[in-house]
């Protein structure tokens, strides 16, 4: 197993397999047999944030009250577009944000600036972060990846961290929650994106992950495959009991 596999395997197992609550996930990596991959996943704690499904609707991903008589939460933050797609590119993210980056990119904006007007989300006291990701595959592939988080120092300020890393090798990924485990208040996760697996098949990954996370807090799952060209993605879902 090479440096960066390894690496890999024992992010998978100490911040997902071994945590009980990293919280909402994404990863973007490269399947080992060619393409790329996306995934997606929620958690939650409260009734109304377990309340919730992954819905696929084309290339795009949204989340969806379970049962409609009952609760979300605050709406304006559980209920939102996680994966959206233009020609050659392909957001994945925890909140509104994705849709505001997919109209910014629409319109020749960037991926950096559609974001820098937002701040972590108002749940205080835990702040959740904002994470999103952006795969460029126009010319050559490229990969953004974004944290907005509450100021250590000052909550009511938001942290603003992109980074812009070379494409990872098949079979690895690149990764962020917003979560470092459970707490009260969350601590929110902090250090640079995380080498992640990515090697399998979408519904092997989509087994993989979903046995991850913590059965008692895991609500959806999704595993986005794309041609290594470019093209619609197809979207793999699992969805709690």
């Amino acid at each position: 197993m090479s440096g960066l596999a390894a690496e890999a395997a024992q992010n998978f197992a100490e911040r997902l397999a071994q945590c009980a609550y990293p919280g909402r996930g994404l990863v973007v990596g490269r399947a080992p047999a060619g393409g790329w991959i996306q995934l997606y996943w929620l958690m939650g704690r409260s009734p109304g944030s377990r309340n919730r499904v992954l819905q696929a609707q084309g290339a795009a991903l949204r989340t969806r009250p379970r049962r409609a008589e009952a609760g979300v939460g605050d709406a304006a933050l559980t209920l939102y577009e996680a994966m959206l797609e233009l020609p050659g590119r392909y957001i994945v993210g925890n909140g509104d944000q994705v849709r505001g980056v997919a109209e910014a990119l629409a319109a020749g904006g960037s991926f950096e600036a559609a974001l820098a007007g937002l701040e972590r989300e108002p749940d205080a006291p835990n702040y959740t972060p904002r994470i999103s990701a952006l795969l460029a595959l126009e010319a050559a592939p490229a990969l953004a990846l974004s944290i907005l988080r509450a100021n250590p120092a000052d909550p009511r300020r938001t942290d603003r961290i992109t980074w812009r890393p070379a494409p990872p090798p098949p079979g690895l990924g690149l990764g962020l929650t917003t979560y470092r485990g459970d707490g009260d208040p969350l601590p929110p996760f902090r250090g640079d994106p995380l080498w992640l697996p990515c090697d399998g098949t979408p519904e092997r990954l989509l087994d993989r992950y979903w046995e991850a996370l913590d059965g008692e807090n895991r609500v959806a799952l999704a595993v986005k495959h794309i041609p290594e060209e470019g093209g619609p993605g197809q979207i793999e879902l699992r969805n709690r009991g």
